[in-house]
C-alpha cells in the first residue's frame, strides 16, 4: 500500500519528539548533597588545608568548589577530598566553605562555613622540625583507623601534621593534636602510614617510623594475599646501590614462584624464583640509577598466586637514600 506522501516526515518527527523526551527524563536534574565533615586547617603563615566528606548524588560526583568568602577558589575532581589554598596574609581570619558539582553541572548549596586564622609570622625558620616519634595505629573495623605519635619539635613552632598513606598526603591535623582517625579505608587491605611536621615557614620533617594496619575483611571475603613484614634498605652490592628487600610469602595454599615489584608505584620489574622458591623469607637486590643524597624510593609488591591471577599488595617502605633515619 502506498503510503501519503507526509507519513515519513510525521514518523521522523515522533521519533525525535520521544528521542527529545528520553532525553529530558534522562537529564540530570538533581544537584548533589552538601558536602559535610569540613575543616580547615592553618598549615603556615599563608596557607590553609581545607577537607571535607564525600557528597552523594544520583548520577555521580565529578568536582567539588572551595569558596573564600563566597568566591571559588580552588577545584577539584570528585575523586579529591582536600586541597590547600595558598597564598593568604598572615594573620588574618578566613571563612571557607565546599559544594559539590556533578556531570550535569548542578551544585549543591555551600557547606556550612568554616573559620580559620593563619597565624603570624614568627622569626626567621629556616630549619624542619624534627620527625613525630613512636607512631602506632589500629584498624578500626574495616573502613577506618586511629593514629597516635610523639610530638615533633621546631626551633619556632609546629603548626600542622600531615598523614601519609603510601607518600600521598591524605589528612592534615593541627600542630597541637598528638594523633588522627583516619576514613574511607577500603575492607581487608593493607595500609601503609607515616606522619610529618610542618612549621609556619612550610618546612616538612623528616618522615616518622612507618605503621602498617589491616583493615579487617568483609564477611565472607577470602583470606588476604599480601606478602606480609617488607623490608627495605639501601646498599651496595660489588659497588653498585640497590634497595636489599626480604618479605614473607603469602599463605596460598601453594608455593609462590614470581611476584610484582613497584617503584614508585609503577611496575618496575617480576621476580621469578622458578619452581623450588627458597624457604623461610624471601629476599631479593633491586639496582637503583641514583645515589643523591635525599633520593626516595617507595616498593611494594605482590605475589602471582597458584591461580594465576595478582594478590594482594604488601605494605608500602620507602628508602631515603643518604637520609636521617626515622625516629622510633
Amino acid at each position: 500500500m502506498r503510503r501519503p506522501s507526509g507519513y515519513a516526515v510525521f514518523v521522523c518527527a515522533a521519533l525525535f519528539l520521544a528521542a527529545c523526551s528520553a532525553t529530558a527524563d534522562e537529564r540530570d536534574g538533581r544537584a548533589p548533597t552538601v558536602p559535610g565533615g569540613v575543616t580547615a586547617q592553618a598549615s603556615s603563615a599563608a596557607s590553609v588545608h581545607v577537607m571535607w566528606e564525600a557528597s552523594a548524588d544520583d548520577k555521580g560526583v565529578t568536582g567539588y568548589e572551595v569558596l573564600l568568602r563566597g568566591t571559588r577558589v580552588k577545584a577539584v575532581p570528585g575523586e579529591k577530598h582536600m586541597i590547600d589554598v595558598d597564598g593568604l596574609t598572615p594573620a588574618t581570619a578566613y571563612s571557607f566553605t565546599v559544594r559539590a558539582r556533578d556531570a550535569a553541572g548542578n551544585l549543591s548549596a555551600p557547606s556550612a562555613p568554616v573559620a580559620v586564622t593563619t597565624p603570624a609570622p614568627g622569626p626567621a625558620d629556616h630549619g624542619p622540625p624534627t620527625a613525630p616519634g613512636g607512631l602506632r595505629g589500629r584498624a578500626d573495623g574495616s573502613r577506618a583507623a586511629t593514629l597516635s605519635w610523639r610530638r615533633a619539635t621546631d626551633d619556632v613552632g609546629v603548626t600542622s601534621y600531615d598523614i601519609y598513606q603510601e607518600d600521598v598526603r591524605i589528612h592534615s591535623v593541627s600542630g597541637r593534636a598528638a594523633g588522627a582517625r583516619v576514613t574511607g579505608l577500603r575492607p581487608g587491605t593493607v595500609y601503609t602510614f607515616t606522619v610529618r611536621a610542618r612549621d609556619a615557614a612550610d618546612n616538612s620533617s623528616p618522615d616518622s617510623v612507618a605503621v602498617d594496619l589491616t583493615t579487617a575483611s568483609a564477611p565472607g571475603a577470602p583470606a588476604g594475599t599480601a606478602p606480609t613484614g617488607l623490608g627495605a634498605r639501601y646498599g651496595k652490592v660489588a659497588g653498585v646501590p640497590t634497595v636489599e628487600l626480604s618479605w614473607r610469602p603469602p599463605d596460598t595454599g601453594g608455593p609462590v614462584t614470581s611476584y610484582q615489584l613497584f617503584l614508585g608505584g609503577r611496575l618496575t620489574t617480576t621476580i621469578v624464583f622458578g619452581v623450588a622458591p627458597p624457604p623461610g623469607r624471601a629476599s631479593y637486590s633491586l639496582t637503583v640509577s641514583a645515589e643523591k643524597p635525599g633520593t626516595r624510593y617507595s616498593v611494594k609488591l605482590r605475589a602471582q598466586l597458584p591461580d594465576g591471577k595478582w594478590g594482594d599488595f604488601s605494605a608500602q617502605r620507602t628508602v631515603v637514600i643518604g637520609g636521617p633515619a626515622p625516629m622510633s
